[in-house]
């Protein structure tokens, strides 16, 4: 090859290189604009505040080249409708909680918590290390998305109620709001339970429509005033880790540079442990305040016999879904087993120290 020619293909091998350089240069800096839609009301505390950072996080990390837009359910008016305007591209990314969906798509409920279930720590243990998120995108996968862990408040509240139970005879044509699987354990006692969008609740409990209201726990029932109306204030049983989700539109997920969509799942789950810590944080400071400014709340918990035959109904109705599905039974033994191992270490760390200090 003459110096000519060579200088030739020199020239046009760094022409192709700086168009190229040029073309990453140009897609490094097109910026994605992405839409979410969120289950709750504007400014919504903890809930609501985690999906603002989240959406902070990826436009930093990102260098503002990921834009996320944030519509509450005021704006969008749909907010159980969350799952399928993401699923139809109307929305982009939801903020909402599995179990929601449990009417649409039953397996959907095994991902935000189960009755007498695992705690926070142990479920985060199965979603990020065990089969938990790929169980999940399983689910959602035949929906055309994608859903990621969103946030938790750590164990619930059983509710706030107008009457005390003191029997399983109490329980008999109890109206309360209660989503997910405890609603059908509730039923199967014979209650009557619903499920409320949020902005409704403190109103469906003043006008009676409601006997009971399972919300969250201290970190956010202080601020609906529950306590005014409903003075009976019982522990949890239902909701040991209440885990909010991201759901993502997997064609839109698969549009985004391969970067972006490592920012975009790394600003969710920072998010989503932020608020775990945020909702602990919460709930410690509001129930110090409860205890001083409304002494009138009476803590309780259920009587035994209502425990005992929760557990009966819970064990019943996983056997029941089990048979109907091979996913079913799958995604029950897979949080069975890995509570199990997970159990064992919580029983004698967290649980033998606690105890310890009791004695």
């Amino acid at each position: 090859m003459s110096i000519y020619n060579y200088k030739k293909v020199l020239t046009g091998a760094a022409l192709c290189c700086s168009m190229f350089a040029a073309s990453s240069a140009m897609a490094a800096d097109k910026v994605y604009k992405l839409k979410l839609a969120e289950t709750w009301g504007p400014n919504t505390p903890i809930l609501g505040e985690t999906t603002k950072k989240m959406a902070a996080l990826a436009d930093t990390m990102s260098n503002g080249r990921l834009k996320i837009t944030i519509d509450s359910a005021n704006k969008h008016k749909a907010p159980f409708g969350v799952f399928d305007m993401v699923r139809a591209g109307q929305y982009d990314i939801g903020h909402s909680a599995s179990y929601y969906w449990k009417g649409k798509v039953p397996n959907t409920l095994y991902f935000t918590t189960m009755p007498f279930g695992m705690t926070a720590p142990e479920q985060y243990g199965w979603f990020y290390y065990g089969e938990g998120q790929a169980l999940m995108n399983e689910v959602y996968g035949k929906f055309g998305m994608l859903s990621f862990p969103g946030g938790n408040t750590g164990v619930q509240m059983g509710g706030w109620f107008q009457k005390e139970i003191n029997s399983l005879e109490d329980v008999k044509g109890l109206k309360i709001r209660i989503p997910g699987f405890a609603g059908e354990i509730w039923a199967k006692l014979g209650a009557k339970p619903v499920n409320i969008a949020p902005g409704d609740l403190y109103t469906s409990l003043e006008r009676k429509t409601v006997d009971a209201v399972e919300w969250v726990g201290p970190s956010l029932d202080i601020r609906l005033g529950f306590h005014k109306i409903a003075p009976y204030y019982y522990t949890g049983w239902h909701e040991p880790a209440s885990e909010l989700q991201f759901m993502v539109n997997k064609k839109k997920f698969e549009k985004l540079p391969e970067d972006l969509q490592t920012i975009l799942t790394t600003a969710m789950r920072t998010a989503a442990y932020d608020m775990y810590i945020q909702s602990y944080h919460e709930s410690g400071v509001n129930w110090d305040t409860m205890k001083k400014e409304f002494p009138n709340i009476k803590v309780k918990s259920f009587p035994a016999e209502v425990i005992s035959a929760m557990r009966e109904a819970n064990d019943a109705l996983l056997k029941e879904a089990a048979a109907k599905d091979p996913l079913t039974k799958r995604i029950q033994e897979s949080q069975a087993a890995y509570m199990a191992k997970a159990r064992a270490w919580t029983d004698i760390s967290d649980k033998a120290y606690l105890n310890s200090l009791s004695k």
